[in-house]
C-alpha cells in the first residue's frame, strides 16, 4: 500500500504525482511544499552590445558629417581671433606677438595678399628685413596689380640696402597705379631720397603728386622738404618740415578727440602709427636746422625723433 504526504492510502488505480516524493513514513517529517528557488539567469547582453555599437558608430559618422558644415565657421573664428589678438599686442608695442597673431590667422585663411603685407611691415619693425620681402614677394605673386605689396618691398629693400631692388619696385609701384597718383609718386620720390639716387627726378615726382591736390598731405610735404634738404635748399626745407610737422600734430590732436568713440586697439594703432610718421619728420627737420646752424632746435628734434620711435633699421626712417 502507499500512502501520500499527509498519510492516506493511496488507491492502485491513481497514477499521478511522484512516488519517490509522495510516499512518506506516517508521521514523517513533511517535506517543503516550495523548495529553494532555482538561479534565474539574466537577460542576455545582446541589447547592450547593440547600443554600444550604434555609439560608436555614430562617434565615426557625426563628425566627419558635421565637421565640413562648420569648420569654415571655425575658421573665420579664428581667423577674427587671430586679428585682434595681433592688433592688440601691435596697440602694446609687442610686435613679436603680433606678428605671431597674423601668422594664425595666415595659417586658418590661407595666403592672403592684404594679411602677407601686415606682417611684412611688422616683420620690418621687428628688424626683419628678409622675412619682410618673403612676405611681399609672395603678396606680389598672389596679386601681381597689387600696389601695396611692391611699397613694402621697396622699404625692406632700403633697409637691406639693396638701392636698385628698391628703384625697381618703386618702378612698380608707379606703373601699377594711375597716371599721377599722388601716393605713387610720393613713394617713388621717397624711396629715391632714402637711397640718394635721381634726386632731381624725385623732386620732379613730389612737386607733380603735390600739384595734383588742393592741400597736400603732411607726408608728401615732408618728402619734399627731405628733399630739398638733399639738394642743398636746407633753408627752403625747414620751412617745409615745418608745415608736415605742423600739419601732422594737427591730425593727432583730431584723432585724440575720437577717445572713446572708437575701438581702442584701433586708436591705438593708428596713433602709434602717427607718432612713427612725426619721428621721421622731426629727424628730417633735425637734419635741415644742423645744416642751417640751428643747433638747439637740431638737437631737441633729434632726441624726440628718437623717443617717438625713429630707427631706420626697422624701416622707420
Amino acid at each position: 500500500m502507499r500512502y501520500d504526504r499527509h498519510g492516506f492510502p493511496i488507491p492502485p488505480e491513481f497514477d499521478g504525482g511522484d512516488p519517490a516524493r509522495d510516499q512518506l513514513p506516517v508521521g514523517g517529517p513533511a517535506r517543503p511544499l516550495i523548495g529553494p528557488a532555482r538561479h534565474q539567469p539574466g537577460p542576455r547582453p545582446t541589447a547592450t552590445r547593440k547600443r554600444w555599437v550604434v555609439l560608436g558608430v555614430l562617434a565615426v559618422l557625426l563628425p566627419a558629417v558635421l565637421l565640413p558644415a562648420i569648420m569654415p565657421a571655425i575658421r573665420q573664428a579664428v581667423v577674427q581671433w587671430s586679428l585682434e589678438q595681433a592688433a592688440g599686442c601691435e596697440a602694446d608695442g609687442d610686435i613679436r606677438g603680433a606678428i605671431t597673431g597674423l601668422g594664425r590667422a595666415l595659417r586658418w585663411h590661407g595666403d592672403d595678399a592684404d594679411l602677407l603685407c601686415a606682417r611684412a611691415m611688422l616683420r620690418l619693425e621687428h628688424r626683419d628685413a628678409t622675412g619682410a620681402v618673403d612676405d611681399s614677394t609672395r603678396a606680389a605673386e598672389i596679386a601681381p596689380t597689387a600696389v601695396r605689396p611692391w611699397r613694402v618691398r621697396a622699404l625692406a629693400n632700403v633697409v637691406l640696402e639693396r638701392p636698385d631692388a628698391a628703384l625697381a619696385d618703386a618702378e612698380m609701384v608707379v606703373s601699377l597705379s594711375s597716371p599721377n597718383d599722388p601716393e605713387a609718386l610720393n613713394h617713388r620720390a621717397y624711396i629715391r631720397a632714402l637711397v640718394g639716387r635721381d634726386l632731381p627726378a624725385a623732386l620732379e615726382d613730389i612737386d607733380r603728386a603735390i600739384a595734383g591736390g588742393t592741400e597736400p598731405a603732411p607726408e608728401l610735404v615732408d618728402t619734399r622738404g627731405y628733399l630739398l634738404h638733399l639738394v642743398g635748399r636746407h633753408r627752403e626745407a625747414v620751412d617745409q618740415l615745418n608745415e608736415a610737422i605742423s600739419g601732422l600734430q594737427q591730425a593727432r590732436r583730431r584723432l585724440s578727440l575720437l577717445s572713446g568713440r572708437i575701438d581702442p586697439v584701433d586708436l591705438a594703432c593708428r596713433v602709434r602709427a602717427l607718432d612713427h610718421a612725426l619721428a621721421v619728420m622731426l629727424h628730417h627737420r633735425a637734419l635741415a636746422c644742423r645744416a642751417v646752424g640751428l643747433e638747439e632746435q637740431a638737437r631737441q628734434d633729434f632726441e624726440l625723433a628718437e623717443r617717438k620711435g625713429f630707427d631706420p633699421s626697422r624701416g622707420i626712417f
